[in-house]
């Protein structure tokens, strides 16, 4: 949940770790600090609030001559946002650490810790962790750190310095993510990879509970035994100008309007003349059933791939939220199949979820957006999408490339359910499918437009029936996200089930129909709120005729109906975005959210 930076170099320290940070605000902003050596001593500086007010308090502390040092942005779990919980913690005179992740039994340690004398000042769990390391501390950093975290249950990954070592950085991590950036004399640790583009495109991905030692010249990884352990070194695919607005308003405007190329890259990757995942070595003969796993957005793509999967395919589907199929005891035959779908990798359930269906024998497939992420690692076979950095914490290309991956699935699993010409137009109209979300793309006024007329409404209501639904639970979730609104997205047949009741004179409700073939029911249930009040705004095609119930009308092209529910998402998306700039909000940073869900 959390964002780690850190450096050892030959540079300026808090410069580039403040830089660093800023590339990490979205995996929490509740509070930022820095440490550094300085002096032959540890310098603490650290606040409540995003980074820029740190920055702002560090004009007044001098670090002149700091070339080595680590960075913290935090999302609060343990203790409210406050000065004295943010990162960096000292553990005594000698430790200094900065900490992603929860540890589970920090209890039983602080107990432990306090028959030896020890108090902590803070609320966290994390300063539990910098006072442990301090107790156990001999002189030798690497055997105290593998000595401290066979105490330590839960997840972390911890960027750590020692008084007596000031110009090398430590670091271990288990079920929590961290690089390292290696540079000209110069080398980092990140929580991901944006932090460290400006500088190198080159990193190794660090496994779970080894430590690795960094200095400027050299990074070395060792185990419990104390081998030393070669490493791959890896060249990232993004670079530094996709991480950045490019002068967009913001991140989230940004990343909407790229969706028709990532898209494009991800389709492409996947997709020849003839034939879609001709390259992959998954195997697409599944005689059982197939679970997807998720959280949130993911989840939400999850449900349109059930619709598309089940309509092409004709396999049987669950969807299952990642932190419930983890903890229900889920009845899994050996034939069945659990896709795991998250954009970082590295989302706490979903690998957990993953990892319980391994322990039972069950094939698992990850669907994700970041190389040698958590996921890719650990799942069986792994289906890339070609999103690049998402900034904005609230996700939007990201998702929607994970649903055109699930469209992909869908076709290919299908294909010997149709003939070959009906296999090759679904491939054509799959490769326009950049061009018609470039159309979408195009609406960009008519939803700033109705959304200047709702920025008031402090409820609103998304309806659809079957992938329409599913693009409703995406469409509201979106608005909650970033604009505070009460929303709720309802099957449309369920409104007369008490929903009905909330419906009052004014009342925006957004009705999705892409799917023809129940068009009619909810036309008639759009009607039974508009004439309860209800301001309708209607998602649909050009032909068909809203202007009896609906208010205002936006007009969506798509090159396919089982494809429709991707284009019905871009304006939605661009809906929601005008909402909360409108409404004056952080749309990239709304509060009490990170991007990367690393705790449960």
């Amino acid at each position: 949940m959390c964002g780690i930076i850190g450096y050892t170099g030959e540079k300026y320290a808090p410069e580039i770790l403040i830089q660093g940070l800023k590339k990490l605000e979205y995996r929490g902003y509740d509070s930022a600090g820095i440490a550094v050596s300085c002096n032959d001593d540890t310098v603490i500086c650290k606040t409540q609030g995003k980074v820029d007010m740190l920055e702002k308090k560090l004009e007044n502390i001098n670090m002149r001559g700091s070339v080595c040092g680590i960075g913290h942005t935090r999302w609060a779990t343990h203790g409210e946002p406050s000065d004295i919980n943010s990162h960096p913690h000292s553990g005594g005179k000698n430790v200094t650490l900065v900490h992603n992740g929860i540890i589970e039994n920090y209890i039983e340690l602080k107990q432990m810790l306090a028959e030896k004398g020890m108090t902590p000042v803070s609320e966290t769990d994390t300063e539990i962790a910098a006072m442990l390391i301090e107790s156990l501390y001999d002189g030798d950093p690497v055997k105290t750190i593998f000595s401290a975290i066979s105490q330590m249950h839960g997840s972390f990954a911890l960027g750590i310095m020692f008084r007596d070592f000031p110009d090398t950085i430590f670091a271990v991590r288990r079920d929590s993510p961290l690089i390292i950036g290696v540079g000209e004399n110069e080398n980092f640790i990140a929580s991901d990879i944006p932090a460290i583009l400006p500088y190198t495109k080159k990193y190794y991905l660090m496994d779970e509970n080894e430590v690795a030692v960094i200095t400027k010249s050299q990074v070395a990884f060792t185990d419990e035994n104390g081998r030393n352990i070669q490493k791959k070194l890896l060249t990232a695919a993004w670079d530094e100008q996709s991480a950045q607005k490019s002068g967009y308003k913001h991140f989230m405007l940004k990343e909407i309007h790229e969706q028709p190329k990532v898209v494009a890259d991800t389709i492409s990757a996947y997709k020849n003349k003839t034939e879609l995942f001709e390259d992959c070595s998954f195997d697409f003969d599944i005689t059982g059933r197939i679970y997807i796993t998720a959280c949130g957005s993911a989840m939400h793509a999850a449900l349109l791939g059930k619709q598309m999967i089940e309509k092409l395919a004709r396999i049987p589907v669950s969807v299952e939220i990642a932190s419930e199929f983890r903890y229900n005891d889920p009845i899994l035959d050996k034939d069945d199949i659990v896709i795991a779908i998250s954009q970082s990798g590295e989302t706490a359930d979903t690998l957990a979820a993953v990892r319980l269906a391994k322990s039972k024998g069950i094939r698992t497939l990850g669907i994700v957006n970041v190389w040698g992420s958590t996921l890719a690692r650990e799942a069986d076979d792994v289906i890339y999408t070609y999103a690049g950095p998402e900034i904005c914490v609230a996700t939007t290309k990201a998702y929607l490339c994970q649903t055109v991956v699930l469209a992909m699935l869908a076709l290919r699993l299908g294909r010997h359910k149709m003939e070959d010409s009906q296999y090759c137009a679904e491939l054509e109209r799959l490769s326009s499918l950049s061009d018609y979300i470039s159309k979408a793309l195009e609406l960009d006024d008519i939803c700033r437009q109705l959304a200047s007329k709702n920025l008031k409404a402090e409820h609103q209501f998304y309806i659809g029936r079957g992938q329409d639904y599913c693009v409703c639970t995406e469409a509201s979730l979106k608005l909650k996200e970033i604009s505070y609104v009460h929303s709720e997205s309802y099957a449309a047949g369920e409104l007369k089930h008490g929903t009905i009741s909330l419906i009052v004179d004014g009342t925006p409700v957004i009705a999705v129909m892409t799917d023809r073939s129940r068009i009619a029911k909810t036309i008639s249930n759009i009607k039974e709120v508009a004439s309860r009040g209800a301001a309708v705004i209607c998602v649909t095609y050009d032909d068909i005729d809203v202007s009896d119930f609906c208010r205002d009308k936006i007009v969506i092209d798509a090159p396919g109906e089982y494809l429709a529910p991707v284009i019905a998402n871009i304006p939605l998306q661009l809906y929601a975005y005008h909402i909360a700039d409108g409404r004056g909000n952080d749309v990239d940073k709304p509060r009490n959210l990170a991007k990367s869900v690393t705790v449960e």
